[in-house]
């Protein structure tokens, strides 16, 4: 089939400078949202939608990364003497077949782009996703599964996108568009972290993509730009400018920030409230601490209707 999609980069070498000093020794990727890793998040979400290859580029010091897919035979030979199946159960979540994982190093920092080029020898001539695990997306249906089902019918290169505030586009690679009020969007340019001022739209790309393997052919030429990186959406530019092939998805769900410390806090607030066992009690917490903050028992009612 033309356009399956079944390899992902995972692009994980950062190093997580605003989570320090506990990024220190724990990559960011394996801080816990709740109960699970941030990076099995995006795993499961890149099995959702049919992903069967995945390639990690990492760094040193990301050891942690390996070790959480591999077997724990100890582990999982205690919990089964004690008959705690439900455990055994959850961690089969986190193992990953023989061979469908690889490793590549970017042994300097250059930006996404230049880690997503790192990968370029396991892509071959097929089309692939990137997943930003810093984003988190809450969705009924994971976000990279809407975008696979899309990329069934448009091909080329697509791109998720989301609203942002005007003030905000300076902190995103912004989208100009076509004409259209449907989810997929034909995509006429991008630029890196324009001013207010000057940005085509507010429409901002996040941590999820769909790409021809001609993008990794551009990043072999692209130079530094915005930030001193080599940026990945100056590749995808070029595709547009060259083939005019790239869409963007106007994804349903929720994206949290999981790379800043607010987002991140959101995105607990946000889970939690969800999760079967810890919801009821969370959220009756969360009351109790917004009505001791303001004394206007209304607050308490507010965050319970959040659930």
């Amino acid at each position: 089939m033309q356009n399956k999609v079944t390899k992902a980069i995972f692009p994980v070498a950062g190093f997580g400078t605003r989570f320090l000093p506990a990024t220190k020794s724990i990559p960011k990727e394996m801080l816990p949202l709740v109960d699970r890793p941030l990076i099995q998040y995006a795993i499961d979400e890149a099995r959702a939608a049919g992903i069967t290859d995945f390639i990690f580029v990492t760094s040193r010091g990301k050891s942690a990364l390996e070790d959480y897919f591999d077997r724990a035979p100890e582990l999982e030979s205690a919990l089964a003497e004690n008959g705690k199946q439900h455990l055994l159960d959850r961690l089969k979540q986190t193992e990953m077949g023989s061979g469908t994982v690889a490793y590549v190093r970017q042994h300097e920092r250059l930006g996404l782009g230049h880690a997503v080029w790192c990968a370029r020898h396991l892509i071959g001539n097929e089309a692939f996703a990137v997943i930003l695990p810093d984003d988190v997306i809450d969705a009924e249906t994971p976000c990279l599964k809407q975008m696979v089902d899309a990329y069934a019918t448009t091909g080329g290169n697509m791109v998720a996108t989301m609203e942002v505030a005007p003030e905000a586009t300076s902190a995103y690679g912004i989208l100009d568009v076509g004409p259209g009020s449907g989810p997929t969007l034909s995509v006429r340019g991008m630029v890196e972290k324009p001013k207010p001022e000057v940005a085509p739209s507010n429409l901002a790309i996040i941590g999820r993509y769909i790409l021809r393997p001609s993008v990794l052919t551009h990043l072999d030429s692209i130079k530094a730009g915005a930030g001193g990186e080599i940026q990945l959406t100056d590749a995808i530019a070029r595709e547009i400018s060259e083939k005019d092939n790239v869409h963007a998805l106007r994804f349903r769900g929720k994206r949290y920030d999981c790379g800043s410390k607010s987002g991140y806090l959101q995105a607990t607030v946000a889970f939690g409230l969800q999760d079967p066992e810890l919801g009821d009690e969370f959220g009756a917490y969360l009351a109790e601490v917004m009505a001791a903050r303001t004394d206007d028992p209304t607050d308490a009612r507010q965050v319970q209707l959040v659930r």
